[in-house]
């Protein structure tokens, strides 16, 4: 059973995990899950079961959402590193969209990149391998870019996973998350888990009404959020779920990011104030 989260990254251990995900997805469907929130791609199990009754949410819509509202108002230039995942994807569409420009230091990544940005907004991505922005949008950054990085710059995190902090002239956003509103009972402990699971099954009350069940399921290997903090990607689930959204966001799909975000605000979540 994996515990650490480098251990899913490894190729022989994808089988495993993909089974104990297959089993957490399946279980949750018996039980009447509504919406289920799913850390990466869930695109190979709806083409398995293709009649599943509950929604698979992988929360990247959200998680993006999270990211853009934790940049400084008024920044007209980040830079984009690290791995291109699906929320790196969303994230720099959007800003190039708002006008941001947005630089890229690796030229693979870059040409991936470059082909998904509308054309109306193509100018806003850039390549430059000298550029330093002082917001720096990071899936992942290795000790040598950071020291690279100018005095002041902040670093916010595109993945589920803490940055290593070695700048103390820099500041390090939490990775996106949301505080959970009041009504949300029977949730006291720090979002940790040591692998995939079903974690816990709640459920969701407003004035002694029952609105919403559902379940989570994930893998943490550390305490790095506060208590009543969710992750972004969670939250996604528990507002799927409350809208009674009828739709997958899996695989390509990506929710529209201001519908989520208002979502998430009308029910109560609230963007978590950074350090």
């Amino acid at each position: 059973m994996p515990m650490s989260h480098m251990q899913y990254g490894l190729a022989w251990e994808k089988e495993v995990i993909n089974e104990l995900i297959e089993k957490a997805i399946i279980e949750a469907d018996e039980r009447g899950v509504k919406a289920k929130e799913l850390n990466g791609s869930g695109e190979l199990y709806l083409q398995k079961y293709p009649k599943l009754r509950l929604r698979i949410v992988d929360g990247s819509s959200l998680a993006a959402a999270v990211v853009l509202k934790s940049i400084p108002p008024g920044t007209n230039q980040v830079l984009l590193c690290g791995k291109l995942s699906k929320v790196a994807c969303a994230t720099a569409i959007a800003l190039c969209q708002k006008g941001v420009q947005v630089v890229m230091t690796e030229k693979q990544e870059f040409h991936m990149l470059k082909p998904q940005i509308p054309e109306s907004a193509a100018t806003y991505l850039t390549y430059s391998s000298s550029d330093t922005p002082t917001v720096w949008i990071v899936g992942g950054v290795t000790d040598e870019e950071q020291r690279r990085a100018s005095k002041g710059t902040l670093f916010v995190p595109l993945s589920q996973f803490p940055l290593k902090k070695i700048r103390k002239d820099c500041t390090y956003y939490a990775t996106p998350a949301m505080k959970i509103p009041e009504t949300l009972r029977n949730v006291h402990s720090c979002e940790v888990t040591p692998y995939p699971r079903l974690t816990h099954h709640s459920i969701l009350h407003v004035r002694e009404k029952t609105l919403c069940e559902f379940t989570f399921f994930d893998h943490y290997e550390q305490n790095w959020l506060p208590r009543r903090v969710m992750s972004a990607w969670r939250v996604a689930g528990i507002v799927h779920a409350l809208e009674g959204w009828d739709t997958h966001e899996c695989g390509d799909t990506v929710t529209d990011i201001e519908k989520i975000w208002s979502a998430a605000i009308r029910h109560g979540f609230r963007l978590m104030t950074q350090a």
